[in-house]
């Protein structure tokens, strides 16, 4: 599932494929990623791409004219770049550009999200701005991340997933800096002390430059696809050894998402590495 390293892997492929490029057609298929949004004002996005810009898991991008868009991968949603003429499995929108490439947005589940609006009011959208800080946009101190998450009574890896208090963490990096922490998902907040705090904002830092680097490429392949070997240290491997101590990790429910854990590696209980 695309999480923040995986959205701006994409970003910088996109910003990549449009350099120097005019786009010279937009066209789109109906489907439900338009979520009531006016489909047919896609179709006249045109031009340059003059910025290109990612809030957690959000892609503004701004073309010429103040045509914007507003893009969301969702559950199994990527950009993927192709000749003209090439067909690409559910693909659902698609960005001509004046080098006989298009550039094709692909989404099996269809849970993705385009909403083509004026590019002026793009961060104005309530959805962007309601988003937490941005650890790889905006930095993330100690101090910080207790800030926007210290006050939550929910579970520790709960409120890490709340997008209002850190945006672009999701279930798979949420799990991962937790992991690396060793601290245990289902621990309060309130119950970390500072050496806690300074553990969890750079398991966050490790956990993203990880998977930027593991999915750095023209086409990212997300683990839910089924690829050979899964590459995250406790996300996934509920049932089997732990990566670090081989103790069987544990897989449960948080709010509807399934929860790994290393027992041995992650006590509930503990602080600090």
């Amino acid at each position: 599932m695309p999480e923040l390293p995986e959205v701006e892997i994409a970003r910088r492929n996109l910003v990549r494929w449009f350099d120097g490029r005019r786009l010279e057609r937009a066209e789109s298929d109906p489907s439900r990623i338009f979520r009531g949004a006016e489909r047919a004002r896609f179709s006249r996005l045109q031009g340059r791409l003059v910025s290109l810009v990612r809030r957690g898991k959000y892609l503004l991008f701004a073309f010429e004219e103040d045509r914007g868009l507003l893009a969301h991968l969702g559950m199994t949603g990527k950009f993927v770049r192709r000749q003209e003429g090439e067909e690409v499995p559910y693909s659902r929108a698609r960005f001509h550009l004046d080098d006989g490439r298009v550039i094709h947005f692909a989404d099996a589940r269809m849970f993705g999200r385009m909403e083509p609006v004026a590019a002026s009011g793009l961060r104005d959208l309530e959805v962007v701005r309601d988003l937490g800080r941005d650890p790889l946009a905006d930095g993330l101190t100690a101090g910080q991340l207790q800030q926007a998450v210290g006050d939550s009574r929910q579970d520790l890896k709960v409120a890490l997933m709340d997008q209002g208090r850190v945006a672009g963490l999701g279930n798979i990096h949420a799990a991962e800096a937790l992991f690396r922490a060793r601290l245990h998902p289902t621990r309060k907040p309130a119950s970390l002390g500072p050496e806690d705090w300074k553990h969890l904002v750079q398991a966050i830092r490790e956990s993203i430059d990880f998977g930027l680097e593991e999915q750095e490429g023209e086409e990212p392949v997300y683990l839910e696809e089924g690829r050979t070997e899964n590459p995250f240290l406790v996300y996934g491997r509920g049932g089997g050894p732990c990566s670090r101590c081989g103790s069987t990790v544990e897989s449960f429910l948080q709010a509807g998402r399934t929860t790994h854990a290393c027992p041995k590696c992650q006590p509930r209980g503990r602080t600090g590495k």
